[in-house]
């Protein structure tokens, strides 16, 4: 995708529509080692892997899904099913910004980071009170979004939509060094939140909507910002790139773009993730075959950048149907070791990771010659799949005659936030959209694509028409993590866009559309409690425990040209306990 939103996509279209767009201005532990002998085994083969894994207090909320591995849960249990009741808002900072704001917000030693499209801020975790920002203005026309920041040695990382990615002091915001690693004149943007390890920070760009845009993932050094390794998501040779079965000068692979935050296993140092559509996103026609690595969800080693595993969940995609989030990495109660992703297909997949710890302690992920091509044999098991969401014409062949009605819709099944896991309980809680849309494609012949400009396929180089705003809904799901079965299902009366977080007082929250930030029980999606806030929201909700107290905090605020809202500026709302 090109940017953290669809609305932003819609912007651009709306600008070409009238010919004021300057292309210039474009925009995750496995579980304990089975036996002592496993566990030396990966210390000799990995560089003592383990040693690498940062301290995580039950505190603080490290990355955008709170830890590398990306699972969304909190271990605080201060507030709990039999409190909840008295859970009361106690700090909100305002950035004054009317903005797409999808921020994931990190939480580290009782000081909260998190993002605007152009400004960095970093507030007290307690009081709200405004510590420092710092703005890269950022010059692209209208709304914008971005997804959130890494942590690592004192220091916040983020991209910009100018291809900018720098690193900041914790402190004041300092710039320590800046990167320029993507191309806003081809469509290129960074919209996601970036993860960081073992002195790396790893960062993807977006951009699959755009002509021959494809993506890349990238390792820095963390202190200097060097690049260490970079992976071509969509390779340009080998058997990958034979899958590409219509490219040609007029045609080029497009897609594979990185526009969500990744996941990481620490415990064997492997990196995983989630890319986006082929393009032309709905002209079938244009990109037959395989398309890899679209549609995928790629597990890398993170030391070297080798590929040691992918699965491509959805094939032959026609929807613009991303793998759009990233997975969690858990260990089911069952003892599977499993990767449990959400996509925009409104499906969750619980892939078996085995493989990968395999190769690691194979030591394959060093040795390989080609990093751009598997090791080991077809793609990573898919254990279970289950729609969360309503699906309908699924399989029915889009047309340059009529429209064609589909749900999800382009926008979705699930988003930019993914699923959540609650290891007490065993269970996975999704956020899901339920919105159809209608496509009617432009006949083949007729598409020319253009460096810098959109590449979709349809009758008017939009997106599509969505159904009207009164048939709009979403779903809350918990699934049985070891065997996908649903557990229990909400109807929400707007699609859920933000992040789900469950806690280790048994409770579940989210926020919509509509402004109402609730809490449900986890177990049997009851819900407790609710906080009209007022605002749509589509960010982060996060959990962490500063001056001594448990506090919840949600990112409200959502301005957006796809999602129409009703809403006010940007900001941090704050609640604990009386």
């Amino acid at each position: 995708m090109i940017n953290a939103s669809n609305e932003a996509k819609q912007l651009v279209l709306d600008q070409l529509a009238t010919g004021r767009l300057d292309r210039h201005n474009l925009p995750s532990i496995v579980g304990a080692a089975i036996g002592l002998s496993v566990l030396a085994a990966i210390t000799l083969l990995t560089g003592s892997v383990r040693a690498q894994i940062p301290e995580l207090s039950d505190a603080d909320w490290m990355t955008y899904n709170r830890n590398l591995q990306g699972d969304r849960y909190s271990p605080l249990k201060e507030i709990t099913t039999a409190n909840i009741k008295d859970l009361r808002p106690t700090a909100t900072f305002d950035t004054g910004e009317a903005v797409t704001f999808e921020t994931g917000p990190i939480v580290v030693d009782g000081t909260m980071y998190f993002t605007t499209y152009q400004t960095t801020y970093a507030v007290d975790a307690v009081t709200g009170q405004l510590k420092w920002r710092r703005s890269h203005p950022v010059s692209t026309p209208g709304e914008g979004s971005h997804r959130g920041l890494a942590y690592a040695d004192g220091m916040v990382f983020r991209g910009f939509n100018d291809g900018h990615f720098i690193a900041m002091k914790v402190t004041d915001g300092s710039v320590v060094w800046e990167k320029v690693i993507s191309d806003p004149a081809k469509g290129e943007s960074l919209p996601m939140a970036p993860i960081a390890w073992d002195g790396k920070v790893f960062v993807g760009n977006a951009g699959s909507e755009f002509f021959g845009v494809t993506g890349r993932i990238y390792a820095l050094d963390a202190g200097t910002g060097e690049q260490i390794w970079m992976f071509h998501t969509v390779p340009d040779s080998g058997p990958a790139g034979a899958t590409w079965t219509n490219k040609s000068n007029t045609n080029p692979p497009t897609g594979a773009g990185l526009w969500t935050t990744f996941s990481l296993d620490p415990a064997n140092g492997a990196l995983y993730a989630a890319t986006g559509n082929p393009g032309p996103d709905f002209a079938l026609a244009l990109h037959p075959g395989e398309n890899l690595y679209a549609n995928s969800i790629l597990a890398l080693d993170a030391r070297s950048g080798t590929l040691l595993g992918y699965v491509q969940p959805i094939k032959h995609d026609y929807h613009d149907w991303d793998m759009d989030a990233a997975p969690a990495i858990i260990r089911t109660r069952g003892g599977r070791e499993l990767a449990v992703a959400g996509a925009k297909d409104g499906l969750v997949y619980g892939i078996d990771r085995a493989r990968i710890g395999e190769a690691v302690r194979k030591g394959l992920g060093q040795q390989s010659s080609n990093k751009f091509e598997l090791l080991g044999e077809g793609e990573l098991p898919i254990q279970y799949q289950t729609a969360a969401t309503r699906r309908l014409n699924v399989d029915i062949p889009l047309s340059d005659q009529h429209f064609t009605r589909f749900a999800p819709g382009q926008a979705g099944g699930m988003v930019w936030n993914g699923p959540a896991y609650d290891p007490e309980l065993n269970l996975i809680y999704t956020p899901m959209v339920d919105w159809a849309t209608s496509v009617k494609l432009a006949p083949a012949s007729t598409l020319t694509g253009k460096p810098g400009q959109p590449w979709l396929g349809t009758h008017d180089s939009n997106f599509g028409q969505q159904d009207p705003k009164s048939q709009w809904g979403g779903y809350l799901t918990a699934l049985d993590a070891d065997s996908g079965k649903i557990r229990w299902q909400l109807r929400t009366p707007t699609p859920l866009l933000g992040g789900v977080t469950t806690t280790g007082g048994g409770l579940v929250f989210c926020g919509d559309l509509n402004g109402d930030f609730s809490a449900y029980e986890g177990r049997t999606g009851k819900r407790l409690w609710t906080h009209h806030i007022g605002q749509p929201m589509g960010a982060g909700v996060v959990s962490y425990e500063a001056g001594g107290r448990q506090h919840i905090a949600v990112a409200a605020g959502l301005k957006s040209l796809n999602w129409p809202v009703t809403t006010g500026t940007a900001r941090i709302v704050i609640y604990r306990l009386p």
